[in-house]
């Protein structure tokens, strides 16, 4: 499940997410956090009613007994998730949330428990986007999109999922051929906003509907570079920033202002204040709240120096 027993870099990375009907997921939450800071495991865990979604990091041992105790909770026995591997913690804090969506989509009454694409394996996903008769869609938002995507998908270019469904709608006659409905194959980071996108494909009446099983990450783990349809890196939401083939630290690093990935040239431009703005979010912030920034720079300078943990420097909840 996870990459090569070779690897032996320290810090063991578990990205999972579950569908399952938590009857009130507020009750699971002490005893999670507990367990995760009982055994040093960091990241974030989203609850809701839908299920469980998150990434956590920590040492061998203690990635097994927060993995074991999810599996003990309500309908998570045959819970399945991602593995890499770290020469560092990528995460500062951890963190069990309450959501009303574990994937925000903004469709409560979409269930993909009810029905979700069909799931086609890493090994057999190039076969699938290089039918010219398939419509391939990244689900991703449009930061994540620009770093790296699969070979003639589609870029929705949304900020946010929840702006997919209505993407989809303004579109949908467009996919159809001939009064045919199209074949659709759908790709994100873990698999889990799929499980959403293609119940709520199969909700509009679209039958061939399929989804990259375990998300990019898995193909990166899976597919030879040599055979690869990806071409650039992967956004993560933790301290790595990106990935690249076989799960490797990719070269991007985050404007902690506004969560997005840059590359090594953004870091010249004249906008780009290490924690408090960089050009994409430059003319998004007001004076104001850049100097807000720069003061919260200021004190994760100190504690760095200081050898403590500042509370401020947050990763994204993935």
């Amino acid at each position: 499940m996870g990459p090569p027993v070779t690897d032996q870099r320290p810090i063991r990375i578990a990205a999972l997410y579950h569908f399952t009907r938590f009857k009130d997921p507020s009750v699971l939450r002490e005893g999670l956090l507990h367990c995760a800071e009982e055994n040093g495991v960091r990241g974030t865990l989203l609850l809701a009613e839908e299920g469980i979604n998150g990434t956590i990091a920590g040492s061998d041992e203690g990635i097994e007994k927060v993995l074991d105790y999810i599996r003990n909770m309500p309908g998570c026995s045959d819970l399945e998730w991602k593995e890499s591997r770290a020469a560092e913690m990528p995460f500062h804090r951890t963190k069990v949330r309450l959501k009303r969506e574990i994937v925000t989509m903004g469709q409560p009454d979409l269930d993909p428990l009810k029905g979700v694409g069909i799931y086609v394996d890493p090994q057999d996903w190039n076969e699938l986007i290089s039918d010219p008769d398939t419509i391939v869609i990244d689900t991703r938002n449009d930061y994540e999109v620009a770093i790296g995507s699969f070979e003639g998908a589609i870029d929705p270019e949304t900020q946010s999922f929840r702006e997919f469904p209505e993407w989809f709608r303004d579109r949908k006659a467009d996919f159809e051929t001939e009064g045919r409905k199209p074949k659709i194959a759908m790709f994100c980071t873990g698999g889990i906003r799929c499980e959403k996108s293609t119940a709520f494909l199969k909700s509009e009446g679209l039958d061939e509907v399929y989804h990259l099983k375990g998300g990019i990450l898995k193909y990166l783990e899976e597919v030879p570079e040599a055979e690869s349809r990806w071409h650039g890196e992967c956004f993560v939401f933790d301290e790595r920033v990106s990935v690249k083939h076989g799960l490797e630290l990719g070269s991007h690093t985050l404007c902690r202002a506004c969560r997005r990935p840059l590359k090594e040239s953004d870091l010249a431009h004249r906008h780009y204040v290490e924690g408090v703005s960089c050009h994409q979010c430059y003319p998004e912030r007001s004076d104001e709240q850049r100097a807000r920034y720069a003061e919260r720079q200021r004190q994760a300078k100190l504690a760095e120096v200081r050898g403590e943990e500042h509370v401020g420097r947050k990763t994204g909840d993935g």
